[in-house]
């Protein structure tokens, strides 16, 4: 196997080096652009398919939302956003934890809240519930 390897190597001229180095770097930065995370800048708190808040991601906050089962918490800090509390009966929304990422979202369906993080671009297309 290493003298296949070797027959290879063997085989490179300078420019092959050149042509290399210029591809790995295209694909890590192509990597780095296009899929790369993108920082949220905003926390959306829809509820009742109406957006009732919009709260910036750079500073602490904090908001409460009335849904048809009761309050639903939602607790902002730099970079990051989370529903604290909901009166629903699983708390999927609130198990969801910190998002941290543009597209993410934290969906209070029984009490029909949602929380979703917005920046440049997002992960994904729509969000409907």
């Amino acid at each position: 196997m290493w003298r296949h390897a070797a027959l290879w190597l063997c085989g490179m001229r300078p420019g092959d080096y050149a042509l290399l180095l210029v591809a790995v770097l295209a694909t890590g930065y192509a990597g780095r652009h296009f899929w790369g995370a993108d920082h949220p800048a905003l926390a959306v708190v829809r509820a009742g398919g109406k957006t009732v808040a919009s709260l910036p991601l750079d500073r602490p906050g904090r908001v409460q939302v009335r849904g048809p089962l009761g309050l639903t918490h939602i607790e902002v800090e730099p970079g990051r956003a989370r529903v604290a509390a909901d009166p629903g009966p699983r708390q999927y929304c609130v198990k969801q934890g910190w998002l941290t990422r543009s597209g993410a979202a934290a969906i209070c369906a029984p009490n029909e809240v949602s929380l979703l993080l917005e920046g440049r671009r997002s992960s994904y297309d729509s969000l409907s519930y």
